[in-house]
């Protein structure tokens, strides 16, 4: 299996998916526990990765997306737990912390969401083969790596006036507009030889043929996408044009509902995308100025992301032993 490299930001939670039926019995007997990858001197352990690779399949199940085989799913889950543990590492070296309070509140805005009382969604929880105590951790994770990608990415982001003018010149009527997208990427290492950028362009080219034959553009990207969003079947879900990478904006307004891309090249490998659906806008004003603005900030993030999160994954030292884990 070619090595898998990381690009684009999109680390989803998933807790409404636990609750959807995860199967314990998968759970009943543990062999005994033992390191699947060192990221420096971290470990991730076999229990953790098999407790992700259940609720990777229950999201994948939920959403009717074909199960790739067992080793392409243990790869994907393993290495969004390496770049999420980097980051974690780096909020650690930053003293950044979540307080019991904070953490109260975001649980029981998930618990709310949900149509249910922090006890109630307690008693989910545990009829799905977990505790509450474990999605609170899960929850701490997830904000501490915002606060450290607020701190280290967003904060350095600004948006001109300029800006904003120019994106309404250049969008009219379709500055709101929001599209929903689905994202394959094929990955490149960062400074890349030719060689590497070549094999990437012909895999992508065959993806983007076999998806022209028919073949079903969710399950391709569970089993071969290297973005961020491949287990959610590379859904991107709804985003307005701003929130977009600019070399998306740049094709999507030539794709029909239902139309998938030729690749895209950007510095992190070769992208198709399929125009899922899209809906417009006919805000005008200084509301429809001020989300503009918002709408590039996010896009200048976005792209700021995927490049840090590149980064930091080849600066650290990462020991993966996925092969001795187990299928």
């Amino acid at each position: 299996m070619r090595r898998r490299w990381f690009a684009s930001w999109s680390l989803v939670l998933m807790l409404a998916l636990s609750l959807a039926g995860i199967s314990t019995s998968a759970l009943a007997e543990e062999p005994l526990d033992r390191i699947v990858a060192v990221v420096n001197d971290d470990a991730i352990m076999a229990s953790e990765l098999e407790d992700r690779i259940i609720q990777a399949r229950t999201q994948l199940a939920s959403r009717n997306i074909a199960m790739p085989d067992d080793a392409v799913l243990r790869r994907q889950v393993l290495e969004r737990m390496v770049v999420e543990q980097i980051q974690l590492q780096m909020a650690e070296q930053a003293n950044l912390t979540v307080d019991d309070t904070e953490l109260n509140r975001a649980v029981r805005t998930i618990a709310e969401n949900n149509g249910m009382s922090v006890d109630q969604f307690a008693d989910a929880l545990e009829a799905d083969g977990l505790s509450l105590a474990v999605v609170r951790e899960q929850i701490r994770r997830e904000m501490l790596m915002r606060e450290l990608q607020q701190r280290r990415v967003a904060s350095r982001v600004n948006v001109s006036d300029r800006e904003v003018e120019r994106y309404l010149d250049q969008q009219g009527a379709n500055a709101n507009a929001r599209y929903r997208l689905g994202h394959i990427l094929v990955a490149v290492p960062q400074s890349p030889s030719p060689d590497q950028v070549e094999a990437a362009r012909q895999e992508a080219q065959a993806l983007y043929e076999r998806l022209q034959d028919g073949a079903d553009f969710a399950d391709v990207a569970a089993a071969e996408s290297d973005g961020a969003n491949a287990l959610e079947g590379g859904d991107l879900g709804w985003r307005r044009a701003g929130e977009l990478p600019s070399i998306f904006t740049d094709v999507i307004g030539g794709l029909s509902v239902g139309q998938v891309s030729e690749p895209i090249r950007s510095p992190s490998g070769y992208h198709l995308v399929k125009l899922l659906d899209r809906e417009g806008s006919n805000q005008q004003g200084a509301t429809q100025r001020d989300q503009v603005r918002q709408l590039i900030f996010q896009r200048k993030v976005n792209d700021e992301l995927e490049s840090w999160i590149q980064q930091i994954r080849a600066d650290a030292y990462v020991d993966e032993r996925l092969e001795q884990s187990g299928s």
